[in-house]
């Protein structure tokens, strides 16, 4: 297994399904984590998770939850942003 982090800015609020109600815009930290693919000559990974990590709106300052999202619910969220 291994797990690539990268960050996502939403210049807009967005939504998605996993989550009730709308999240605001700002930067996101998400997870995408790949299994190795077994009996190749090569190695090769295929994706198993897409973790975004969202703030709690209760609780302390910094605290998030990790909500599991579908890669393309989340690249579609991501296109829905009207430009600027």
């Amino acid at each position: 297994m291994r797990t690539t982090r990268e960050t996502v800015t939403f210049d807009h609020p967005f939504s998605l399904m996993a989550v009730d109600g709308l999240q605001p815009a700002g930067t996101y930290t998400i997870d995408i984590d790949e299994g190795l693919i077994e009996g190749l000559s090569f190695l090769a990974y295929r994706r198993v998770a897409t973790t975004i990590y969202l703030p709690l709106h209760q609780g302390h300052q910094g605290s998030v939850q990790a909500v599991r999202v579908d890669p393309r619910e989340l690249t579609a969220a991501h296109k829905e942003q009207p430009s600027a």
